[in-house]
């Protein structure tokens, strides 16, 4: 082992720390590291930068503002309210079965995130309409969103990383090289031949055991309490990462100056926290509060980075000014996700041939489309952004970097093969998945894919095989946070917002896990051969 192994593990094991402390935020962490590699002469400053003008990170952030589109067009919302049953003689099954699969379809092309923060009140106000506990909705929804972005390239960022880290490692290789074809990417479906079948065997778990297994409502009393206050009126915000008052005591952030409203309740890690003890709690992304605003509040801050969502008990009304908009919204996105498939088939490279009509091109042009057409507020498109994935996502590619080029990787790779010599490539599969996953639940998914994947192509290169099968578990992988609510945003969410304790994710998530790993682990090979 050298120096610069060395150094590379010592860096990555702190990275690892800070992330599971939550100190900072994850692109900060992950800069500090890429700085810190640099400095030792582990990667060049061209390889720091390499990551921020990757196709797939700027694919990423224009994903954001095609969703922000369909969200603001009210598109989203309407579906919902339609599907969900209307009698009060209905089912926790039924309801679930009504909604979880066109969840999961809108998931596989737009971010997780919008579909959360639209879908989370809507369904928690029809649940108590319906005389049912809404605990047993909120973790499905986001667990249905989850397993529909691993069905597409574009139904989560980490399938947009692992396929520009595999366009990235095969830029500069010789055609003539074993398996060279691996590494233009994925197309538009390619993960769905085994994304699809754990989506549908993912929903009939949670038909057949969320009503067992998930808590019965944990109503505290705010959220009984619907009376108003001084024409004061109950108001549940969800913290963002823009959120000012993060890493703060309440008592030190002056909410009510801020924003014109009392602080009546946080709801932190399932527990909700009344009265004389609130000015204590130290605020965190992803905390509910209960808070008594006026009117304005919501039309104030409706549209604000600064929260997640805001929800006062009322399902959001349409606006009959956005109503040309929502059909024109959802056209471009199925002109987009139509083009992105079609796009590189021979008949359009002919018809086009001095023209990528990839995934890039066609979210380039729908973006653009979009902002002109207004479908989002153009002035304000850089708040819909969330710059810390993106510079996560960039520095994920200079780890996965300084990994190759420290020889960390190949150690590695040839460590895990050592260990699974009697298992075989199924056995790396598996082994390979559960690396993953287990950094996946603990810190985030995008740096679980830029650990996971120079060991994958190592293992790889060293066995002689096809790299591919390796390249799609870890994007299953690194999705499949089923476990903790930590690992993926949309579990955070829907944490605090339902009240739920850590332990309702892994009562619940944890078999997911299982039945994931090994349907995939069973599956991959099938469709991809080593």
């Amino acid at each position: 082992m050298n120096f610069q192994i060395i150094f590379v593990l010592l860096g990555l094991v702190g990275m690892i720390t800070a992330l599971v402390l939550d100190k900072m935020r994850p692109g900060i962490v992950l800069l500090s590291i890429v700085i810190l590699f640099m400095v030792a002469g582990i990667l060049s400053p061209d390889e720091v930068i390499e990551g921020f003008s990757n196709k797939g990170m700027i694919t990423v952030a224009m994903l954001f503002l095609v969703s922000e589109g369909v969200r603001q067009s009210g598109a989203l919302g309407s579906v919902i309210k339609k599907m969900l049953p209307g009698s009060k003689a209905t089912s926790v099954r039924r309801g679930l079965l009504q909604m979880l699969p066109s969840i999961a379809f809108f998931s596989s092309f737009l971010n997780n995130t919008p579909v959360v923060v639209i879908f989370a009140p809507i369904i928690k106000n029809w649940a108590r309409k319906m005389k049912l506990p809404f605990t047993k909705f909120l973790i499905p929804l986001s667990y249905a969103t989850i397993l529909g972005g691993i069905c597409t390239l574009i139904g989560t960022s980490t399938n947009l990383v692992v396929h520009g880290m595999i366009l990235d490692a095969g830029k500069n290789m010789d055609p003539s090289a074993p398996y060279y074809d691996a590494y233009s990417g994925f197309s538009m479906f390619e993960l769905g031949k085994v994304g699809v079948i754990i989506c549908i065997v993912g929903i009939i778990y949670m038909l057949l055991f969320a009503n067992k297994l998930l808590p019965d409502s944990r109503e505290s009393k705010f959220d009984e309490d619907e009376e108003v206050e001084s024409e004061l009126h109950r108001v549940e915000v969800v913290l963002g990462s823009r959120f000012p008052g993060i890493n703060k005591r309440l008592k030190d952030f002056n909410f009510k100056r801020h924003y014109g409203a009392e602080v009546k309740e946080i709801k932190h890690n399932g527990k909700a926290i009344v009265n004389g003890n609130l000015g204590e709690v130290v605020l965190r992304e992803g905390d509910t509060l209960v808070l008594m605003a006026d009117d304005a509040f919501v039309k104030t801050w409706g549209e604000s980075s600064v929260f997640l969502m805001i929800t006062n008990g009322n399902d959001p009304q349409e606006d009959k000014r956005m109503k040309h908009k929502k059909w024109f919204a959802l056209a471009l996105l199925v002109i987009m996700i139509t083009g992105a498939t079609i796009g590189e088939l021979p008949f359009m490279k002919e018809l086009l041939p001095g023209v990528k009509l990839d995934m890039f091109f066609f979210v380039s042009v729908t973006t653009v489309v979009m902002a002109w057409f207004k479908i989002f507020p153009a002035k304000k498109y850089t708040k819909y952004i969330s710059w810390d994935i993106l510079i996560t996502i960039a520095c994920a590619f200079a780890i996965s970097k300084a990994m190759e080029n420290s020889g960390f990787a190949a150690l590695m790779a040839s460590t895990i093969i050592n260990m699974t010599d009697v298992l075989g490539p199924y056995g790396l599969l598996a082994v390979l998945f559960i690396m993953t996953n287990l950094f996946t639940e603990l810190i985030t998914n995008n740096a679980a894919a830029a650990l996971a994947f120079p060991i994958a192509m190592s293992i790889s290169q060293q066995l002689g095989v096809n790299p591919t099968p390796f390249f799609v578990v870890i994007c299953i992988a690194a999705s499949a946070s089923f476990s903790t609510p930590i690992g993926y945003q949309t579990n955070l969410i829907v944490q605090t917002f339902g009240n739920y304790k850590f332990t309702d994710f892994v009562k619940f998530g944890f078999p997911l896990n299982i039945i994931t790993l090994v349907l995939t682990v069973l599956l991959v090979p099938l469709f991809w051969s080593f």
